[in-house]
């Protein structure tokens, strides 16, 4: 990502920036990577009834070098997709307090992050910030449409909290 671009031009990039954050939150819950995903908790309650499994305690989820951090993780899964017997789809993961989101030097972190896989959207929410090296944005809730590469950061409506975004421009010799 380039931000030695005009000033003008900077700002579209944004949506970009929200948007690698919050689809980092999907790698973790997509099935459809060969990757292997490694959860640990203090502990894991299965609850078949619902089609959902909780983690509690210092969750700590892994695919590849992408990592989700929370207190609490909810996967919801469905088994009526087709694919060979015993296989599940996650159809959606919810994580809760203290969230942080982490591949490379990107990084996003709030109090929730839903994802829905139908609708394919993640919604990063409670004082929802994202970052990539120290290029941020924030606000009260960051949603992203995957399919529609749309991101929409929303302020507190009932404090004066307003929509942050801090962009440190590359040093470039051509300007």
């Amino acid at each position: 990502m380039c931000f030695s671009l005009r000033p003008v031009r900077r700002l579209l990039l944004i949506p970009a920036l929200t948007g690698m954050i919050l689809l980092l939150a999907v790698l973790a819950a997509a099935t459809e990577s060969s990757e292997p995903i490694h959860i640990e908790a203090d502990r894991m309650i299965s609850q078949e009834q619902d089609n959902s499994v909780v983690f509690l305690g210092n969750v700590d989820a892994r695919q590849g070098d992408l990592v989700i951090r929370s207190d609490e993780m909810t996967v919801y899964y469905t088994n009526d997709d087709g694919r060979k017997k015993g296989a599940s789809r996650v159809r959606k993961l919810v994580c809760r307090k203290n969230v942080e989101i982490t591949q490379g030097d990107w990084l996003g972190t709030g109090e929730r992050m839903d994802y829905y896989a139908k609708d394919r959207k993640v919604i990063l929410s409670g004082d929802a910030k994202a970052w990539q090296g120290q290029n941020m944005v924030s606000g009260k809730t960051i949603t992203y449409y995957l399919d529609e590469g749309r991101s929409i950061v929303e302020k507190d409506t009932t404090s004066s909290g307003r929509v942050k975004a801090v962009i440190h421009p590359e040093a470039d010799a051509g300007n």
